[in-house]
């Protein structure tokens, strides 16, 4: 292969890959028909976005015309080619494709900001009559041309070779290729990025072990050991495969685990231990991977998501070349809408202790509808605090170091490993074209479940451990989180918000002893409470009156929830509503509405409202005396915990709470 230095030997750090399964869910996040690039006008001056709508001069047919404008996109199409292969697709008689999309376009940015590469080689092999054009955009996605190649071959194949300087890249910017059929069909095949293997930094050929923990979803765990061992490529750089197995529904008792078990030989290692949560069954694979000593990296993977395992491989030969040691995080898309990104990059607020989309970017970004190419803000490099643990990848270098996950179970333990991680010189990279596919949130309500207890306790001692001198607004945050509870009737949450505050000044002893059965003792408090009492059928409740719509002009902004909160607030604390009296539902209420929003049960004292999972319902009913001891107890304990920070703060910091020695004792317990 040709060198653009001399002495320099090329290396692939990203194949170009197309899906062999599911493809008419997932393939335009791998390649998509070319249509004309557009710029909007944000794109050439972003001065336009200083300038305030004037909504009051927008008539309707004004804005019947622009809202029939916007929704009558089709979204991209992927007709003018068809996948042949892993490599490989088939271009159709004057077919053209583009590459510039999630899977498949090449990262550049973060390959100039966090290696030492300059020069990016690009390489396709083609047979037929072709053009190849390579592109390039800026943080402002703006796109530029490269290079042509036009190929013009009957039968044997042809390489096309282009190399791309790292320039204009500081704040964004992609690399990628077009192919385009001049006449007749054209195969383009192991089309791949490389780059100089005079880059690294890795003094060594590297390797990884995968840390899966699992809690009876044997099915959904054995899927992402069939994939993890059908990946040859991938299996080159991995050491051990640690399934750390915490449930009854055992995964050594499926059906293809002999199999499976088999073929990985020694790079399969299974574990089973108590049900320790999220935390413990990944910690349990950080801890075997540090003390084996064989691995430079673990990579944490979640048991229900599915996985691309190029994905996984791109994140090691990603980190083979930084110029120092970074956690690489994957984005997540939906698992029930395949091309939509819910994150890529996420930040947490320090006044709130709550996570947010880096540079405003937003979550649920649908690339069947915004391609790649026509969204110019998926260009710009986005910089996180934390990554998710559907997907991430750690270097031991760093365990070693900072430790392993918090003790807590489930809830906050990645987030506040990111932010420990940033604090001691190791941030977090969310690498574009590396992520799962996971079940969201949308189905989900931890608020009526035993999780508000975790997400309560992790969330305040994650900013005990990260901000020791000035706390949060953790007072603000408690009352509003409690009166949100509290004004959707759910009382079981409110005192699992106060039991969590209560456990948190008994120490960080106590976190550890009670690993292993704070679940048990969640779930008996919480099913003491009139909401937690689920039934599978709305017969089993009298007929409700009537039913709520959902709420409109739900406030905009916290300032704007906070001011809307204080007086439903104030009259639930005048009023007395008893709950043994409501003889009636006054409503209904779905689970969209009564999970988000405090405003549909403004007008009701009773209502049948359904779980987020959408299998059970229960009666919530107004307690306006359970309401005000609430809040007033969550007033208390806060306060005593803010005049005790820095204590607090100084017991959890000097405990060596995550460390090798402490999980060695709850592992050995």
């Amino acid at each position: 292969m040709k060198n653009a230095e001399p002495g320099n030997t090329w290396e692939t750090v990203m194949r170009v890959v197309y899906p062999v399964k599911d493809a008419e869910q997932t393939l335009p996040l791998y390649a998509i028909d070319w249509t004309r690039p557009h710029a909007a006008e944000t794109t050439l001056d972003s001065r336009i976005d200083m300038r305030r709508l004037e909504f009051g001069s927008m008539n309707q047919s004004t804005l019947q015309r622009l809202l029939r404008g916007a929704g009558s996109s089709t979204g991209v199409t992927c007709d003018s080619f068809s996948i042949t292969g892993r490599t490989s697709l088939t271009l159709n008689d004057r077919g053209h494709m583009s590459g510039c999309t999630f899977f498949n376009a090449f990262p550049a940015s973060y390959w100039r900001r966090w290696t030492a590469v300059k020069t990016v080689r690009f390489t396709v092999s083609i047979v037929g009559n072709a053009k190849i054009s390579v592109f390039r955009s800026t943080g402002r996605g703006l796109i530029y041309p490269v290079a042509e190649r036009v190929v013009q071959t009957e039968d044997s194949a042809v390489s096309v070779c282009v190399d791309v300087p790292m320039v204009g890249l500081m704040d964004g910017g992609y690399f990628w290729f077009d192919a385009e059929s001049l006449d007749g069909p054209v195969t383009v095949t192991d089309a791949a990025w490389a780059v100089p293997r005079s880059a690294r930094t890795a003094e060594h050929d590297t390797s990884m072990s995968i840390a899966i923990t699992t809690f009876n979803r044997a099915t959904y765990c054995m899927n992402q050991l069939r994939a993890i061992a059908g990946s040859s490529a991938l299996r080159k750089r991995l050491d051990t495969v640690y399934c750390t197995d915490q449930g009854s529904d055992l995964v050594c008792e499926q059906e293809g685990f002999t199999e499976v078990s088999a073929d990985l030989g020694k790079q399969l290692a299974y574990i089973q231990q108590a049900n320790l949560g999220g935390s413990g069954g990944f910690s349990r694979g950080m801890y075997e991977t540090v003390k084996a000593g064989d691995s430079d990296f673990v990579l944490l993977l979640d048991d229900d998501a599915v996985s691309e395992p190029e994905s996984i491989l791109r994140s090691i030969q990603f980190s083979d070349y930084t110029i120092r040691p970074v956690l690489v995080g994957g984005g997540m898309f939906h698992l029930d809408n395949r091309t939509m990104l819910y994150t890529q990059g996420e930040r947490i607020n320090p006044q709130r202790m709550w996570m947010y989309p880096s540079k405003s970017m937003g979550y649920n970004h649908d690339f069947s509808v915004e391609p790649l190419r026509d969204s110019p803000d998926r260009h710009q490099r986005i910089d996180e605090d934390f990554n998710g643990w559907w997907m991430c990848l750690i270097p031991v270098a760093v365990m070693k170091k900072i430790g392993l996950s918090l003790p807590v179970f489930i809830k906050f333990d990645d987030i506040e490993y990111g932010l420990r991680a940033g604090k001691a010189g190791f941030p977090t990279v969310c690498l574009p074209g590396v992520a799962v596919w996971h079940q969201a949130w949308h189905d989900k309500d931890p608020a009526r479940s035993w999780e508000e207890y975790f997400t309560e306790r992790n969330r305040w001692i994650a900013a005990l451990l990260t901000y020791p001198d000035t706390p949060p607004r953790m007072l603000l945050e408690t009352l509003y989180g409690d009166a949100s509870l509290g004004l959707r009737f759910v009382y079981s949450a409110m005192a699992l918000h106060h039991m969590a505050l209560k456990d948190i000044m008994r120490g960080p002893q106590y976190l550890v002893d009670c690993l292993p059965t704070k679940l048990g003792e969640v779930r008996e408090l919480r099913a003491q409470y009139p909401d937690a009492q689920v039934e599978d059928s709305f017969e089993a409740f009298p007929e409700p009156v009537g039913e709520v719509e959902s709420p409109k002009n739900h406030p905009s902004t916290m300032k704007s929830r906070y001011k809307a909160a204080v007086g439903l607030i104030a009259a639930s604390f005048v009023r007395n509503v008893d709950p043994d009296k409501a003889m009636r539902p006054d409503a209904a209420i779905s689970a969209r509405d009564a999970a988000w929003t405090w405003l549909a049960f403004d007008h009701v004292n009773s209502a049948l409202v359904t779980t987020a999972d959408g299998n059970g319902v229960a009666w919530l009913k107004r307690d306006n005396k359970r309401f005000r001891q609430g809040m007033l107890e969550g007033y208390r304990l806060t306060r005593r915990i803010l005049r005790n920070w820095r204590r607090l703060s100084a017991q959890y910091r000097a405990y060596g709470i995550s460390s090798m020695e402490t999980w060695a004792r709850i592992f050995e317990g």
